[in-house]
């Protein structure tokens, strides 16, 4: 459903350092739209015809591999979805599935480009931009080797850094994630996952609560990172 909301720029690190000017020109063509729980923003192999931002909620990235779907990546507040595929030109490589609730910003590709062509200075800041949100990729690769512990140990330390929130000595991650969404962002089985929550849970490494996650002690948890 169409939302009708001041256009958050502030709030999105890609947009944020635009002028008041490529602001006001951007601002017309973007829309928000709200999303429930488990809607597709777009499918894999989609044309890439817009690039699109989260604006609250979380959405995770899901690409199908092997007869079986792997999360690649969850996005929250601020950050882009598909926007180097916008980029590139080419379809969209996996699909973007709300989590939650969501709101997502969209502009569509052609008339962003044309805006682009008019502008090169705002050209060069959203490229660069665009090369950090690329090292981030290439980092969640790399998160993906090694063992299935390894993998959901770096998974935690992730969320934690990006959402968590102190609670007490600990931190919480305010993300519900089921046990076969845990198995699809690490690449494993759900029966691997299961097994190592709960040995996780009985070692008071990560408890897990009907609202999230309760990281105890960090230090522990990034022990095993070592």
């Amino acid at each position: 459903m169409p939302i009708e909301a001041p256009i958050p720029f502030d709030a999105i690190p890609l947009l944020a350092g635009l002028k008041k000017d490529d602001r006001e020109a951007l601002a017309p063509l973007c829309r928000m739209r709200g999303y429930d729980k488990g809607d597709t923003i777009f499918h894999e192999g989609e044309p890439a015809d817009r690039i699109c931002f989260v604006h609250i909620g979380q959405v995770k990235i899901v690409k199908a591999a092997g007869g079986r779907d792997v999360i690649i990546e969850l996005l929250g507040p601020g950050e882009p979805v598909g926007a180097v595929a916008v980029f590139e030109r080419r379809p969209f490589p996996a699909s973007a599935v709300a989590l939650e609730p969501s709101g997502i910003l969209s502009i569509p590709e052609r008339e962003f480009f044309a805006l682009l062509e008019k502008r090169p200075e705002m050209m060069r800041h959203l490229l660069a931009g665009l090369t950090l949100r690329l090292m981030m990729v290439n980092k969640r690769i790399a998160d993906l080797m090694g063992s299935a512990e390894l993998r959901a140990a770096r998974l935690f330390l992730t969320l934690a850094d990006r959402v968590g929130i102190l609670r007490g000595s600990g931190t919480f991650i305010p993300l519900p994630l089921s046990r076969q969404e845990i198995a699809d962002l690490i690449g494993t089985t759900l029966e691997t996952a299961i097994r190592l929550m709960s040995r996780w849970q009985k070692d008071d490494l990560v408890a897990t609560e009907k609202s999230g996650f309760l990281i105890p002690s960090m230090s522990a948890l990034k022990a095993m990172t070592e």
